[in-house]
C-alpha cells in the first residue's frame, strides 16, 4: 500500500530526469517496433543491457504517455491494489494517453491483472523485465495471446560499432570478442562494471526473489558455467561439484540463471524428447565481457570465445538451437518448424591438422539433415569448399554478424 501523494511524488520526479538520461545507439530492432497493436509488449533481457534507453527511444515516437520505473526503490511497498491510484495521478497530471510504459514491472505481483482490464479498454503497454521464467508465467496465466515478446541483448558487434565509432573489420572485432557487449562496460572498460553486475544478477535477480541461503553454491556454479562456454554439463556433475543436496538444486540453480539471462543451455539434437533432456547439455554467456571480467582463464581460449559470439548472434534470432553429436560433432544446427534447416560449425582458425575433424563434424550433421549447404565461421579466413555435392562456405565472423555473407 502506498499513498497517492507518494504516487504523484514518485511519477513525476521521474518524469523530469528522463531528458537527463542519454538517448543512446539506437537499438537495430527499435525501428521494427509497432506501437499502436493491441497486445502489450513486453522487453524482456539481462539487466543492464539496454531495455530501459529503448524504452526511451520508444518514447520519442510518442505524443502523450505515461510513465513508471519500478526499480525506484521508493516503490518497495507498491501494490497490485495500487495500480487504480496509479491511473488517476497519471491522468491528474499528464492528461489523457493511449500508452502506458512500465520498467522492471516484474516487482510487483499480479501486475497482469491491471494489465489486461487495461488491455481491455484498448489501451497499449511497453513493459520490460529482467525474468524471463517469472515473465513467462505471469503472460501465461493472464495474458495469454494478448501479448508480444521482444528479448534484448546487449549491443551487438554492429551496435558496438555505432557507440565506439570504430570501422569494421578485423582489428575492432578483436575488441568486441574481448569486450562483449554491455553499453556501461564499453563506456568505461573497468572491470568492476561488470563484476558488480554479476552480483546484483546473482543478489537480487535470484537470491532475493527466490529466497536462497545457499548464496555461495550459485556464485559457484555461476562462475564456473560462465567461463566453460561450449562444454557440456550433466546436472548430476554440477550436483557433485558444489555439494548440493540433489540434483533437482542443480536444476533449480541452472534455471534460476537461465531466467537471468545470465547463461543459456542448449540440448543435443535427438529425435527422442526424453533423450534431450537426459543427454548432457551445453552452457554459454549472455557476453564475453562477463565472462573475461568474472574469470581468469576465459580469455585465454580465444576459440571458445569465437564460439560464444556465434551463439549469442543465433540466439538473437532463433530459440531452437542444438548441438549435433554422433561420430563427429557439429557445434550448432538450427531447428525451423519441424525440421533442421542450418548446420554451423565454429572454428578459431582452420588448418592442415583440424580440417578433417572440423569439416566432418559439419558434414556430418549436413548428411543427417539433408542439408547442401554448410557455414564454417572462422576468426578470419573465407573459403569455399565443395565436398560431394555439398557447399560448405568458410566465413570470418566479423563479416557473418555484419551479415557479409550470402550463406544464413
Amino acid at each position: 500500500m502506498i499513498l497517492k501523494e507518494t504516487l504523484r511524488d514518485i511519477i513525476t520526479s521521474q518524469r523530469k530526469e528522463l531528458p537527463l538520461f542519454e538517448k543512446g545507439v539506437e537499438r537495430e530492432i527499435c525501428s521494427q517496433i509497432q506501437l499502436e497493436i493491441p497486445f502489450a509488449l513486453v522487453l524482456s533481457g539481462v539487466r543492464r543491457c539496454g531495455k530501459s534507453t529503448l524504452l526511451r527511444q520508444l518514447m520519442e515516437r510518442l505524443d502523450s504517455f505515461y510513465y513508471l520505473n519500478f526499480e525506484d526503490p521508493r516503490l518497495v511497498s507498491f501494490e497490485v491494489s495500487d495500480f487504480q491510484k496509479l491511473d488517476e495521478v497519471f491522468h491528474e497530471e499528464y492528461g489523457d494517453s493511449e500508452h502506458y510504459l512500465f520498467d522492471e514491472i516484474q516487482n510487483v505481483q499480479k501486475w497482469e491483472l491491471f494489465v489486461r482490464a487495461m488491455l481491455d479498454k484498448k489501451k497499449h503497454f511497453i513493459i520490460t523485465g529482467s525474468n524471463a521464467s517469472l515473465l513467462s508465467r505471469e503472460l501465461g496465466s493472464r495474458l495469454t495471446g494478448r501479448h508480444l515478446r521482444q528479448e534484448l541483448f546487449p549491443f551487438s558487434f554492429k551496435e558496438s560499432l555505432k557507440l565506439t565509432g570504430e570501422p569494421e573489420g578485423v582489428n575492432s572485432f578483436k575488441k568486441y570478442l574481448v569486450k562483449g557487449g554491455f553499453p556501461e562496460y564499453l563506456k568505461v572498460t573497468l572491470a568492476e562494471v561488470l563484476q558488480e553486475l554479476l552480483n546484483d544478477i546473482l543478489m537480487r535477480d535470484i537470491a532475493v526473489r527466490h529466497k536462497l541461503r545457499n548464496v555461495r553454491s550459485i556464485k559457484e556454479m555461476a562462475l564456473y558455467l560462465l567461463t566453460n562456454v561450449g562444454k557440456e554439463f550433466s546436472y548430476n556433475s554440477l550436483k557433485r561439484m558444489f555439494n548440493l543436496g540433489s540434483t533437482n538444486s542443480a536444476i533449480s540453480f541452472v534455471s534460476y540463471l537461465e531466467d537471468s539471462y545470465l547463461l543459456f543451455t542448449i540440448p543435443k539434437f535427438d529425435y527422442s524428447l526424453k533423450k534431450q533432456i537426459i543427454n548432457p547439455k551445453k552452457v554459454y554467456s549472455i557476453d564475453n565481457g562477463m565472462s573475461n571480467t568474472n574469470s581468469t582463464s576465459f580469455s585465454e581460449d580465444k576459440g571458445r570465445m569465437l564460439e560464444n559470439t556465434v551463439f549469442q548472434n543465433l540466439r538473437r534470432r532463433h530459440t531452437d538451437i542444438y548441438y549435433f553429436k554422433e561420430k563427429n560433432e557439429c557445434d550448432f544446427v538450427i531447428k525451423e518448424g519441424t525440421k533442421i534447416k542450418q548446420a554451423i560449425q565454429v572454428c578459431y582458425e582452420l588448418t592442415e591438422d583440424n580440417k578433417e575433424r572440423e569439416i566432418k563434424g559439419l558434414t556430418e550433421a549436413m548428411n543427417k539433415f539433408k542439408l547442401n549447404k554448410g557455414l564454417l565461421l572462422t576468426y578470419n579466413q573465407e573459403d569455399l569448399l565443395n565436398i560431394k555435392k555439398k557447399e560448405i562456405t568458410i566465413k570470418p565472423v566479423w563479416m557473418w554478424l555484419l551479415k557479409k555473407h550470402q550463406v544464413k
